[in-house]
């Protein structure tokens, strides 16, 4: 599978994991952790999609940023997500560096942008 059918992938998971959390956070007593974890994944899912269908593969450091976006938001959400159905804090480190991931790759996009050459 190539990198942009794989973003592709993640992007379509991302939706459909990000309505599941929403919907559980507002149905399950205590799921503000849930509904924010869902509410993030369902922000970045479209951004992955465009990333998927119009990133060449030959813009590394765009398929680079795009991949950071979506390792991010596994990192955040995920920690997210297991805090607030296991009960434990265990991996609520990892929140922050998801986040921190995310943000990057959003720089990343915009640097990247910033260096690609008019066709």
């Amino acid at each position: 599978m190539n990198g942009q059918r794989a973003l592709l992938v993640v992007a379509g998971l991302a939706g459909m994991i990000g309505v599941a959390l929403a919907a559980a956070g507002a149905h399950l007593p205590g799921g503000e952790r849930l509904a924010t974890a869902g509410n993030m994944a369902m922000a970045q899912a479209p951004a992955l999609l465009a990333l998927g269908f119009f990133v060449p593969a030959t813009a590394l450091l765009m398929s680079i940023s795009a991949w950071a976006i979506a390792l991010g938001l596994i990192g955040f959400s995920g920690a997210l997500a297991f805090h607030a159905l296991s009960g434990s804090a265990a991996l609520s480190f990892v929140a922050p560096i998801g986040g921190t991931t995310m943000m990057l790759g959003w720089l990343g996009i915009a640097v990247a942008s910033l260096l690609m050459r008019k066709r």
